[in-house]
């Protein structure tokens, strides 16, 4: 479905129902370059036990109107302002990777509107290498390919998905090698960027859980440990034999994850 915010187009999914604002609701939110249909299985999950579900599409991302955003502030604003523009005050949030600290910064801004908070693939720091950033100003199908090798364990690469027919890798260079001209690189340029990850993560008073995968190259386990460090009484769960991408590479795993974090909350 598409809705207008600040004039704009944006896309979202609802997981398969319609979004209904007297439900829980949740909003799950994407990594760089990527789009709402990385959350498919626990979109699905959610919205069919009970919750109102939205996972958008950034601006400048999937089917979402652009240009996109220039910094993690900007995107927390905005996530909050589809919220509101479904007509959804207290929410559960749920980031992977970009998405995450988005997350974290809706959480500090708005702590009467997060209900719980859960953070994929996160970091207090996205340091990019110059490598990946360059690639992805000049020759974004070969940053495509870069992001997909790093973000995925070894098994990934050699098959293992859970779902046959399926290939993990490939897929992932597909998304993020369709993302539009510029999009790429000004979402990574947003992570690089952001350097307020522990500031906000003393600011998060909502439950928490932080989720890492144990070989992951982009976000390693041992960051998404000091971030849980840093908010007060978050949980942290690593899932092995995982990189990046644990919504393909862990699915049930992840989704897992994701209703033990949000288990509970109105």
């Amino acid at each position: 479905m598409k809705i207008q915010v600040a004039g704009q187009a944006v896309y979202l999914a609802d997981g398969g129902r319609p979004f209904e604002p007297d439900r829980p609701a949740v909003i799950l939110l994407h990594g760089a370059g990527m789009d709402h249909s990385v959350w498919t299985l626990p979109a699905r999950w959610l919205a069919h036990h009970g919750h109102a579900v939205c996972a958008p599409d950034f601006p400048g991302h999937g089917r979402s109107d652009g240009p996109p955003a220039s910094t993690v502030a900007e995107l927390a604003e905005w996530s909050m302002a589809v919220l509101s523009e479904l007509g959804a005050g207290l929410a559960c949030v749920a980031g992977h990777s970009m998405g995450a600290l988005v997350g974290l910064e809706c959480a500090r801004r708005y702590p009467e509107r997060v209900g719980a908070l859960a953070l994929f693939g996160a970091a207090p720091e996205m340091p990019v290498h110059p490598r990946l950033l360059q690639a992805a100003a000049e020759q974004p199908t070969a940053a495509a390919a870069m992001m997909t090798a790093w973000g995925h364990a070894a098994a990934a690469r050699l098959g293992g998905g859970r779902n046959p027919g399926m290939w993990m890798t490939g897929g992932a260079h597909r998304l993020l090698a369709r993302a539009p001209a510029g999009t790429l690189h000004a979402a990574l340029a947003l992570c690089n960027e952001y350097a307020e990850g522990l500031d906000a993560a003393a600011g998060v008073s909502a439950p928490t859980r932080v989720v890492s995968g144990s070989d992951d190259r982009m976000t390693p386990a041992r960051a998404g440990r000091k971030l849980s460090h840093a908010i007060t009484g978050a949980v942290f769960e690593e899932i092995p034999d995982c990189g990046h991408m644990m919504m393909t590479e862990a699915p049930e795993q992840t989704l897992r994850a994701l209703r033990a974090a949000f288990a509970g909350q109105p």
